[in-house]
């Protein structure tokens, strides 16, 4: 092995030796990032197809969401919630006007949004629906991903997330996705208090509704006085082409919970919006975290937000994303099932019968020059940053084309 491969192979082992091992990473060492690219310690360049799960919409180390982080750091990073800021309401009002929403909630990671929205509907549904206190029931989807605390897991159906953490939560109704009966179904229930779901389902393979499945669901919950609770953590913030996936569909959540490209990449920031019915149920004491809100993500949130709009990534999602799917679809390869995806958030299932065979073809990729991940065996999600070009995609799609050939020679 020459001196380039043992840095990466000291690093790996380094990681493996001291970190727990919750993740299984893709063989490569990465230390800087620019735009769509990102190099490894041996200076090899690589597209990223993953975008850290789409928290990186806007590209690698903006230069303006990196310089409004530098600047404010310099000034105050934590007050925590005891004391006011001078930041809190400029983002406040800020993210409530480009949502139009009456009031922000502000968390750290996804995962808290899902729980802040969580706790939101529940004290909705006692205090203005009439629910009787402790029997409140949210209604999820089958092949969710919401996060993994204890809590959101409770109502998962993926085993790996589940399987040695019990017992668990209660207080869950799961139905299928995509299926307006189930949901209708479901609603009939008088301690319903909430539908959570996400628009296009991304961990589960980038599985995309039916048409009209949003609105459908929308006019269902608002007949039965039930929350309408969008996770768009993942497929907000322009990724599929609209600055929000429910905007297909021209369909306003009760409850929006936005995170991961909240701040472009560069920390964890996230945040529920809701209007002052449900938001004010919460009083002070209740609800809360020393980091939510604090001035150096307020800084960085408002930025992050201002470079979408001003360089239209959600129109470049779009028109590249359908670009890109149809280059896709034009691969003349037996191993490609189905090409799906909405904007910039897609995938490809893959049929091969070596159950590996969506991990060996990512390995393949990463050694061409781009990289992405498996989710679920044999499904790869492609969701580069918003700011990928025409001509890079066709460079892309090459690289995805003649990585295809190695699957010609898995057994």
């Amino acid at each position: 092995m020459n001196n380039q491969n043992s840095l990466s192979k000291q690093y790996i082992q380094k990681e493996e030796l001291y970190n727990a091992h919750n993740y299984h990473p893709l063989p490569v060492v990465l230390k800087k990032g620019s735009g769509v690219f990102v190099w490894d310690v041996e200076d090899k360049k690589y597209f990223d197809f993953l975008s850290g799960y789409s928290a990186i919409n806007q590209g690698h180390c903006h230069p303006k969401i990196v310089q409004a982080m530098i600047e404010q750091a310099q000034i105050l990073t934590l007050t925590s919630r005891a004391f006011y800021s001078n930041l809190l309401g400029e983002f406040a009002e800020y993210i409530t006007t480009y949502f139009g929403y009456d009031k922000v909630l502000p968390m750290n990671t996804g995962v808290e949004g899902v729980e802040t929205a969580l706790k939101l509907a529940r004290k909705w549904g006692y205090e203005k629906k009439g629910i009787e206190e402790n029997q409140a029931q949210v209604i999820v989807c089958n092949d969710n991903f919401h996060g993994r605390t204890i809590n959101v897991i409770s109502f998962s159906s993926d085993p790996t997330s589940r399987t040695g953490f019990g017992p668990f939560t209660h207080g869950y109704i799961n139905i299928p996705f995509d299926d307006t009966t189930a949901l209708a179904e479901a609603l009939k229930n008088k301690n319903v208090c909430a539908f959570l779901f996400e628009p296009i389902q991304g961990e589960a393979g980038v599985k995309v509704p039916k048409g009209g499945y949003l609105k459908a669901c929308y006019d269902m919950c608002k007949a039965a006085n039930v929350l309408f609770i969008a996770d768009e953590i993942q497929t907000g913030l322009a990724r599929t082409g609209k600055m929000l996936a429910c905007d297909y569909e021209d369909v306003k959540p009760d409850i929006l919970i936005l995170g991961k490209a909240l701040s472009g990449g560069t920390m964890p920031i996230s945040a529920v919006l809701c209007n002052d019915e449900i938001m004010l149920t919460i009083k002070p004491g209740e609800h809360g975290s020393t980091y939510g809100g604090n001035p150096l993500a307020c800084k960085v949130a408002i930025t992050s937000l201002q470079v979408l709009k001003d360089e239209n990534m959600a129109e470049n999602a779009a028109q590249m994303g359908t670009y890109f799917r149809e280059k896709l679809q034009n691969i003349n390869s037996s191993y490609i099932k189905i090409v799906r995806g909405k904007g910039l958030l897609n995938a490809i299932e893959i049929s091969h019968k070596n159950e590996n065979a969506a991990w060996e073809l990512c390995i393949e990729m990463m050694n061409n020059g781009l990289i992405a991940k498996p989710t679920h065996g044999d499904k790869i999600r492609f969701a580069p940053p918003l700011v990928i070009t025409k001509s890079q995609i066709d460079e892309a799609v090459a690289i995805i084309e003649k990585s295809l050939k190695v699957l010609a020679d898995l057994k």
